[in-house]
């Protein structure tokens, strides 16, 4: 009787501005049979580096990584490796943030799951192996997030829209805005006049509440 082989070890890169979370994340991924951390980066530059020489499975990624690419930039840029050297890595975000706009942000830019830090480590240790394997990995709060926009969507603004929108609940005025944005006043005016009639509200106030209440900000 033929024996089957075991399944190979999932090559893990870990991402993380925080010395002390990576040390930590080690020695609990090493604590399980199957999964191999291959490496540590302790910035989005970094990660792509290592990744294109480690050919890890799973990129373990924070999304607030201080100066320098942010989780999201990394994420979009380890999603396009894939070359004739091999598949991209799978990238799996494990932070503490669970705002709509990161999630959305995260998945957009090709992420596979979204898990927080608040998870068990026996669901840690299935969230890699399944993102290892192509399954899509979401924690139960996340989940519940996506669920309800997508039963209750909210107004749909454009990226420039949402980037004004930011600036405007952040307290700038127009001008600014204009110049944090590398735009005119007129144009800024008449972007806010659109985000104004999506939102149904006539006032700045009024705009940063009815944001807030659609979850539309970071």
């Amino acid at each position: 009787m033929v024996t089957p082989a075991a399944a190979p070890a999932v090559r893990v890169l870990l991402c993380d501005d925080h010395a002390v979370v990576r040390a930590g994340l080690r020695a609990l991924l090493s604590s399980t049979g199957g999964i191999d951390v291959v490496g540590e980066a302790g910035s989005g530059e970094e990660a792509l580096v290592m990744a294109a020489r480690l050919k890890p499975h799973v990129v373990l990624m924070d999304l607030q990584l201080g100066a320098g690419m942010d989780g999201v930039a990394a994420t979009g840029r380890l999603a396009a490796q894939s070359g004739p050297d091999g598949p991209a890595p799978r990238v799996l975000v494990l932070t503490m943030f669970d705002t709509d706009a990161d999630i959305s942000r995260a998945v957009a830019a090709g992420a596979t799951g979204y898990l927080l830090k608040a998870e068990r480590p026996e669901r840690l240790f299935a969230a890699v192996r399944d993102a290892a394997a192509g399954r899509t990995v979401l924690s139960g709060p996340v989940t519940d997030r996506v669920v309800a926009r997508l039963r209750a969507p909210g107004p749909a603004l454009t990226e420039r829209e949402r980037d004004i929108l930011g600036r405007l609940a952040e307290g700038l005025g127009n001008r600014e805005i204009a110049r944090a944005l590398f735009l005119s006043e007129a144009t800024v005016k008449t972007h806010l006049g659109r985000v104004y009639a999506k939102l149904g509200v006539r006032t700045r106030a009024g705009a940063v509440a009815a944001a807030a209440r659609h979850r539309l900000l970071p």
